[in-house]
């Protein structure tokens, strides 16, 4: 009695609130416990395994918000020809595809260019930006540091969204530049440039591409004006190509990737230097014979 006595006086002491309170815990955790059991969703166990052969970057380059969700959609899906992840690339893609017993058609390599040819030299500074060094935040306020008010601002925010550490402004020209043995295509890049002068294009045959590294608008002699190196759409290089792979809009000439053949034309026929060629090797150099005379 008197153990029974002194456990009602330590219960009266704590209160009957506190000892109800710790009751209707208890009760609830078995309560949640059963609840869970209950409605617990089983996963396909293929999820696991294909999210670790993603890159696990979550760069959103697939579309989908993280690797999780593109390799819940991979296992889901019966025909996966539209999901693909740049990352892996197709051989990564072609595992992938090979564990799951699937098959999706392949995709050509993709890298990010930067369209914009104005270094220091050729665009000269106007200004001086004193604010948050953020392209996003610089292109709300002004033009930018130069009277081009198309060009890379130089403040890095591709450079900030690429995981791969693939991009990088270079501090002796004020652009960003790529990295196409560290570039997988997720386009991350592309999103994070406010001005919109990153592309994706494709790779390649040997990594050989033609592009116009400008997208100045402004009319030819007002964009000459602010850069020497920007397309002043005079048409010589459209006129010269010999497989309609260049149009000229909005006084801006642009290269189509799946029409070009690499032929280099238009780099030889632009005046200010505005098409890039990439990866080819050096140009042959032709000397002029010298004329024989002429016999009277």
């Amino acid at each position: 009695m008197d153990t029974l006595e002194k456990t009602l006086q330590f219960i009266e002491s704590l209160g009957y609130p506190v000892v109800a309170l710790c009751v209707l815990g208890v009760v609830s955790a078995i309560l949640l416990y059963i609840v869970a059991r209950s409605f617990k969703v089983e996963e396909d166990p293929r999820i696991d395994e294909v999210e670790k052969m993603l890159p696990g970057a979550n760069c959103g380059g697939c579309g989908f918000a993280g690797c999780r969700a593109l390799a819940e959609a991979l296992v889901k899906n019966d025909d996966i020809s539209k999901l693909y992840c740049p990352s892996c690339g197709s051989d990564g893609m072609k595992r992938i595809c090979d564990y799951l017993g699937k098959s999706a058609p392949e995709h050509e390599p993709q890298v990010a260019v930067v369209r914009c040819g104005g270094t220091c030299e050729k665009r000269p500074r106007t200004n001086t930006f004193d604010g948050a060094r953020s392209c996003a935040i610089a292109s709300t306020l002004y033009v930018g540091e130069s009277s081009c008010s198309y060009g890379c601002l130089g403040f890095g925010d591709c450079e900030v969204a690429c995981t791969f550490g693939a991009i990088k402004v270079n501090p002796a020209t004020g652009l960003a530049e790529v990295d196409e043995e560290k570039c997988t295509g997720c386009g991350a890049c592309v999103k994070a440039c406010p001005r919109m002068i990153i592309e994706l294009r494709k790779k390649g045959i040997k990594g050989r591409r033609v592009f116009v590294s400008c997208v100045n608008k402004d009319k030819g002699a007002i964009a000459r004006k602010s850069c020497s190196a920007a397309c002043i759409a005079c048409t010589k290089c459209a006129k010269a190509c010999p497989f309609e792979a260049i149009t000229i809009e909005n006084n801006v000439a642009y290269i189509d990737y799946n029409k070009c053949r690499l032929c280099r034309k238009c780099v030889l026929e632009c005046p200010t230097g505005a098409i890039v060629e990439v990866n080819f090797p050096p140009r042959k150099v032709v000397e002029s014979q010298p004329e024989e005379p002429k016999t009277v």
